[in-house]
């Protein structure tokens, strides 16, 4: 796990080109609503879905394994009078003494356990700390041809306007896709204009993700002792279909049968 962090080592560089990114929130405060006690965000990074649910007054427990993102979390949270507990924790290995109602983790960051151990160690770190009854949700990227094509060639991905200095970033991908192991390799290369337009800086960063298949993660979830209740293929709860871009798992945690 900490070798596959390239990507988080400027958490302001994260939030200008992630903060932005809201379409999860209703979804996990519809979910919060009717939840009590403590929230566990796992994966947290610098508190993007966090400090939402906190500002609706629930009680939150970021865990994250990066400590750059867990203060630039904490600064935001102060900075908003919000009282949340960050912790740094590998989530393969979670040791909270908390249980709760409500653990997510969001983001794509599932994809980021690379290996069968990973995936089976962070399930049974969230079976472990979820009530029974309680609900689990997991959203990742849909492994879908176009997701998964590599090319080899340095795609555009997207601009947007640096924070502190108002100069715009491009950013750029470049992805090969092991079929295999069902690991994509990403270059990402941003590249800073100045007001001239002129590129003045580049910074190239690398991460690794994990793709899982729809069935593939529903045996996973299952064998782990989740039930899915639902699966949506977007954060506004549409079918999961071969043109979904996203696969949203709702699951509860199976409830111990003490009868023979």
């Amino acid at each position: 796990m900490l070798t596959n962090l390239d990507e988080y080592n400027n958490p302001l560089l994260y939030d200008d080109e992630n903060e932005q990114y809201t379409e999860d929130i209703a979804f996990l405060l519809t979910e919060a609503a009717n939840k009590r006690g403590m929230i566990l965000d796992l994966a947290c990074g610098t508190g993007r879905a966090t400090i939402p649910l906190a500002q609706a007054g629930h009680s939150l427990i970021g865990v994250d394994i990066h400590p750059p993102m867990l203060q630039e979390a904490q600064k935001k949270a102060e900075a908003l009078k919000l009282s949340v507990k960050w912790v740094e924790q590998d989530c393969t290995k979670l040791d909270l003494k908390v249980k709760s109602d409500f653990i997510y983790i969001v983001g794509n960051s599932f994809q980021h356990f690379l290996t069968n151990e990973e995936q089976h160690a962070f399930l049974r770190s969230v079976h472990t700390h979820l009530n029974e009854g309680g609900t689990f949700i997991v959203g990742i990227r849909f492994p879908s041809i176009e997701e998964l094509t590599s090319t080899d060639a340095e795609e555009y991905w997207k601009s947007y306007q640096d924070s502190d200095t108002g100069y715009t970033t491009d950013v750029y991908i470049n992805s090969h896709y092991d079929a295999i192991k069902q690991i994509q390799h990403n270059l990402t290369t941003r590249k800073i204009r100045d007001y001239d337009k002129t590129i003045i800086k580049e910074i190239t960063t690398k991460i690794d993700l994990r793709y899982t298949f729809p069935q593939e993660m529903a045996h996973l979830l299952t064998r782990s002792g989740f039930m899915i209740t639902s699966v949506y293929g977007d954060w506004k709860k549409s079918a999961l279909t071969n043109q979904s871009t996203q696969m949203i798992y709702v699951c509860k945690k199976q409830r111990v049968n003490s009868t023979p």
